[in-house]
């Protein structure tokens, strides 16, 4: 679902873009065998009157322990060598940015900014991102509605984008972009290679292999590959950067850092209330906004399929937080 993040965030962009993300180090009180769900989060939330969202015991994760969500959360802190050659993106200063921005609404024919992906029992959420930000400026820039395949990436980066289901650099995920392309879902979908498709393979889903085969013999791979032109960090030091990156070029991969409490978001602007620290997490940024409360928020789109979070947009509205994010040019 799409999701509202506090604008009180520090926030880094790339196009093809990469970010460098700092994860608080995870909670090691936790007990990994331990059930996510707890109803003692869902009251301290919902009994707080300045939270500014609902929590829920989610059906998402109703059978999840505090491992199986963990491992969903797949993003690894990006080595500093990484960076290197990176540039970083200055938008001029600009006074006609609105005061709210969604993506599915300003492109309305494009029709992968309207869905809501799952990635299932693997923490492959820096390859959705990736992808999903891709295949969305495919769209807007071209007029291109092809849905680019999470599978490719996951399984044909290899230790340069990190560990597959096991965790990635979403900076490394752009660069493979601008390196390798990567194929549409209908060369590459999204499943193992013994045909366990998700989200059915519990408790967690190993790394697919990297056939560079696509599944319809008549379809060449080498011929279906499409890829970005550059890569590049959005200077995060002013939101007004961020915005124009976005309103002007499409959505962006971001990264933060996920505390207990997010596995039970339900509604309204999301900000850390109680619990741990749990990982790094990927999703798509497509916009902003203010809520009734005047709280200023960023509209994330996750892959945790459409029964977690804001049902009736599907999208999720998150605030203070530690933000990085990615996209690129094609």
């Amino acid at each position: 679902m799409a999701s509202k993040l506090c604008l009180a965030v520090a926030v880094l962009f790339l196009s093809v873009a990469a970010f460098h993300l700092q994860v608080s180090a995870i909670d090691s009180k936790l007990k990994l065998g331990s059930r996510i769900l707890k109803e003692s989060i869902v009251d301290v939330v919902n009994g707080n009157p300045s939270a500014g969202w609902k929590a829920e015991m989610s059906p998402r994760f109703s059978n999840y322990t505090v491992a199986q969500f963990k491992y969903l959360l797949g993003v690894k802190q990006t080595p500093k060598k990484e960076l290197l050659g990176v540039p970083v993106m200055r938008h001029p200063k600009s006074k006609a940015l609105p005061m709210e921005f969604d993506a599915r609404i300003a492109w309305p024919q494009c029709a992968t900014l309207h869905r809501i992906l799952v990635q299932g029992h693997c923490g492959s959420c820096w390859a959705f991102g990736a992808v999903e930000a891709l295949s969305d400026r495919f769209c807007i820039n071209f007029g291109m509605n092809i849905s680019l395949s999470a599978n490719d990436l996951l399984a044909c980066c290899g230790f340069r984008c990190g560990d597959g289901c096991d965790g990635g650099y979403p900076i490394d995920a752009w660069k493979y972009f601008v390196q390798n392309g990567v194929v549409t879902e209908e060369c590459d979908p999204y499943f193992d290679d013994i045909g366990c498709s998700h989200p059915g393979c519990e408790p967690v889903y190993p790394t697919p292999k990297c056939s560079r085969k696509c599944v319809d013999k008549n379809q060449l791979w080498k011929e279906d590959k499409h890829f970005g032109v550059n890569a590049y960090r959005v200077d995060s030091s002013d939101v007004s950067n961020i915005m124009t990156e976005v309103s002007q070029n499409g959505p962006v991969e971001v990264a933060f850092t996920v505390y207990e409490d997010f596995a039970y978001y339900k509604s309204g602007v999301y900000k850390h209330i109680t619990g741990g620290v749990m990982g790094g997490h990927a999703v798509k940024l497509i916009g902003w906004g203010t809520s009734e409360d005047g709280e200023d928020y960023w509209l994330l789109a996750n892959q945790w399929n459409r029964s977690w979070g804001e049902v009736s947009c599907s999208s999720w509205y998150i605030c203070s937080l530690i933000l990085s994010s990615l996209c690129s040019t094609c």
